[in-house]
């Protein structure tokens, strides 16, 4: 439990399933570009972090680093930033990974140019191509400025295959806003085929934080058109035929319910600023009408109840 991170939320996933090509990624990237911009979010406000587990398998198998201790190495590689270098660099020799290793793997880490790792893995590296790809789509989507390549991010989860992505916000105080990547061996894992797929998981915490650091928080009002009110326990059921037609019509309705009086009834609509009362009464409703309240206006009459 910290800011930004809480027992339960609500969490946006969306996935794209049996496109091996990164044109997936690029979408995914589009739809998180487009959701931060229509909250008013800019990229001077949040960057996207992107990497691909390839460079780390690459980084590991020229260290001859066995492939069983790859997901161990990405677990404790993720907590770059969250934990001094010294701890990382005691998990992974504690994992049995040599000195050299542990050295060489924590300067790739470090690396911030695609050019760098083009210098570093070749030209003809998977991991290379597969990101300058991705980062000549961004560029034709228009969100070329969100991204920043950045080799530190691996992503803790074992079933990541290739591309890797976390949002941020640039000023450094929050935790990763969301965050996804490429997952082609994940369905055979619960019985299924090797199928192509990627996608990112949106909660609902880091982001409400930063909308209200930014200000850019809504307030969504309980609005309320018209109160239904009935005067008697007897006409409930009357009072719900009520609500259902005003319903249908689009109409936004409040039915009060328990042993309210009319003055708890008035005092409600007023906080919740409804701008129709509907009493039900024996008599009124005897006649097939109801009373209706303006509540503006404090004018009232009585209405047959297909004229409401």
């Amino acid at each position: 439990m910290t800011r930004g991170r809480r027992r339960e939320h609500y969490q946006w996933n969306m996935d794209i399933i049996g496109i091996p090509g990164v044109e997936a990624e690029a979408e995914l990237l589009s739809a998180i570009v487009a959701f931060f911009s229509k909250l008013g979010i800019t990229s001077s406000d949040v960057g996207i972090k992107i990497s691909n587990r390839k460079v780390l398998q690459e980084v590991l198998g020229r260290s001859v680093i066995p492939e069983s201790s790859f997901a161990a190495v990405c677990v404790i590689v993720d907590k770059i930033e969250k934990i001094p270098r010294a701890e990382v660099e005691k998990e992974l020799t504690a994992l049995g990974l040599p000195v050299e290793a542990v050295d060489t793997i924590l300067r790739a880490l470090t690396l911030r140019s695609l050019d760098d790792l083009e210098e570093l893995l070749g030209s003809d590296n998977e991991a290379v191509v597969e990101l300058k790809q991705l980062f000549e789509l961004a560029r034709g989507y228009g969100f070329e400025d969100w991204l920043q390549f950045d080799a530190s991010v691996v992503r803790g989860l074992a079933y990541y295959t290739g591309t890797v992505f976390e949002a941020f916000d640039r000023t450094g105080t929050l935790r990763a806003i969301c965050g996804g990547g490429r997952y082609d061996k994940l369905l055979s894992t619960f019985g299924g085929v090797d199928t192509p797929a990627c996608g990112f998981g949106f909660g609902d915490a880091v982001i409400v934080e930063l909308l209200k650091e930014k200000k850019l928080l809504p307030e969504l009002n309980h609005e309320v058109d018209d109160i239904v009110m009935p005067l008697e326990e007897e006409l409930r059921p009357q009072a719900a035929i009520v609500a259902a037609r005003l319903r249908t019509q689009g109409r936004r309705v409040d039915v009060v319910m328990g042993n309210k009086k009319m003055k708890w009834a008035f005092k409600h609509a007023e906080r919740l600023q409804a701008k129709r009362m509907v009493i039900l009464g024996s008599t009124e409703w005897a006649k097939g009408s109801v009373r209706v309240k303006d509540l503006s206006s404090r004018e009232e009459k009585d209405l047959p109840l297909e004229e409401l």
